[in-house]
């Protein structure tokens, strides 16, 4: 008997997705996507349990630091997310990166009520505005970019540039050219598809652990996440870590 909190896949999609069962309603089952940040529903016999199929995380570092010599102050991300979940992810893969972070969950019609508060607050390098998003083909809108977008033109007012603070935002399927015009620095998604949850908290990572004299390789940084340049894109900037030497005692 299938219940809440079931992993399953769809097989009129080839059983391609691992979703999750969020809620069961007769024999309509919503779901969300386990590494895509996707929502989905399905008729309950359309649907196969699947069986030890979550993936772990990556754990790789992003980069691999002379801490014999040198001591590090990487960027400090902001993360603000729609999902507990994928941002307790998120979370948790800073943490493997020893970069200090906060997250907050909030609707995101809220997003743009709070994030300026939220940035003085936490003054960080990064932030990071992701959930989920849709793109529909037959009308060519989006269901929730509207809300990144305000929110990116929202912080821009108090925080200018790129230099000023980095911002990765959107989801699945987003507004990516509207959410570079309105400044992101990278936003998803060039060719309207899933991204994995954590690609966002890569990219932000990856720019945390990278040298204020350094301009950021785009194509590298991008290839470190799931779908490369098909889900996200953005603009050339410097780093946000300062490199400190000597290293003395317990500096990390």
């Amino acid at each position: 008997m299938l219940k809440i909190g079931d992993y399953v896949t769809r097989k009129k999609y080839g059983n391609d997705i691992i979703f999750k069962v969020e809620s069961i309603n007769k024999n309509k089952i919503y779901l969300k996507g386990v590494d895509l940040r996707l929502y989905a529903d399905a008729d309950i016999n359309d649907l196969v349990i699947c069986e030890k199929c979550k993936k772990k995380d990556k754990k790789d570092k992003v980069r691999k630091l002379n801490t014999d010599d040198f001591f590090y102050i990487p960027g400090v991300i902001l993360h603000i997310d729609t999902d507990s979940d994928y941002l307790e992810r998120c979370l948790e893969y800073y943490k493997e990166q020893n970069i200090k972070s906060f997250g907050y969950v909030y609707n995101i019609d809220e997003f743009k009520k709070v994030i300026v508060d939220l940035i003085n607050k936490h003054k960080p390098s990064i932030l990071v505005i992701t959930g989920h998003d849709a793109y529909y083909k037959d009308t060519n809108t989006y269901k929730n970019s509207k809300y990144y977008i305000e929110t990116v033109k929202e912080v821009r007012k108090h925080f200018k540039n790129h230099e000023d603070l980095i911002i990765i935002a959107g989801a699945c399927q987003s507004d990516y050219e509207n959410l570079i015009l309105s400044k992101s620095t990278y936003a998803s998604s060039p060719k309207h598809i899933n991204i994995h949850a954590l690609d966002p908290a890569i990219i932000a990572a990856s720019l945390a652990l990278l040298d204020k004299s350094e301009l950021a390789n785009i194509q590298e940084i991008l290839d470190k996440t799931e779908y490369g340049s098909n889900g996200f894109g953005g603009v050339i900037t410097f780093g946000t870590m300062f490199t400190g030497y000597p290293r003395k005692g317990e500096l990390k």
